[in-house]
């Protein structure tokens, strides 16, 4: 299976933003987007005229690169996107925030999407009672996903546990602590995602 393996904090400096990659790392102080803020590379730090493309290019990255998804994949989810009703941009984004790695990430089972994506990899959740190891599965309203019982007495569950007991879930989802588990009570909306993105350039962009 294809993923990224480089530097998750130069991915930050590219986008010129924190993508909060690293869980915890990214707001202890102890982040590298922190200490230099600038473009990686010898030239990172020029200042650069950046054209109508280059902004789509960078948003079209800025949220691939967020929810950690490969070029191929996110091509395929801007084509259901264009294929739904309403707003092909906010169908994009919508589409991304209901993959389970993201729901797990979410609910407060893991301090970054990478860690949930791990984490369901290696088959520590269940959707609707069944075993599931797929981080891509689309979530729909209905669904509960849960900690594998025979995950619950892991020593790293036990302390991702801790995280989600304190963790805001948003509004589209609804915690059980107690079991490990959550609920999806309706398809996230626009509002729900509070990350700051111009999707309307990344449609632009598949446009042309």
């Amino acid at each position: 299976m294809a993923r990224y393996t480089g530097p998750n904090c130069k991915m930050c400096r590219r986008e010129g933003c924190k993508l909060y990659l690293k869980g915890e790392r990214c707001t202890n102080g102890k982040c590298a987007f922190d200490h230099r803020s600038t473009a990686p590379g010898q030239h990172g730090a020029a200042r650069k005229k950046v054209g109508e493309y280059g902004k789509q290019l960078r948003e079209k990255q800025k949220a691939r690169r967020y929810y950690g998804v490969l070029e191929g994949q996110f091509r395929h989810y801007y084509e259901m996107a264009e294929k739904m009703d309403g707003i092909t941009g906010t169908n994009l984004l919508i589409l991304l925030e209901r993959r389970l790695d993201n729901v797990v990430y979410r609910m407060g089972m893991a301090a970054s999407r990478k860690e949930a994506r791990q984490l369901v990899l290696h088959a520590h959740f269940t959707l609707n009672g069944k075993k599931v190891n797929i981080p891509s599965i689309l979530v729909k309203p209905g669904d509960v996903i849960a900690v594998k019982e025979s995950s619950k007495e892991s020593v790293k569950i036990k302390a991702l546990a801790e995280g989600m007991a304190t963790a805001v879930a948003p509004k589209w989802l609804e915690n059980d602590v107690a079991n490990l588990a959550t609920k999806v009570v309706s398809f996230p909306a626009r509002e729900d995602i509070d990350f700051e993105f111009e999707e309307q350039l990344i449609v632009e962009l598949y446009s042309k």
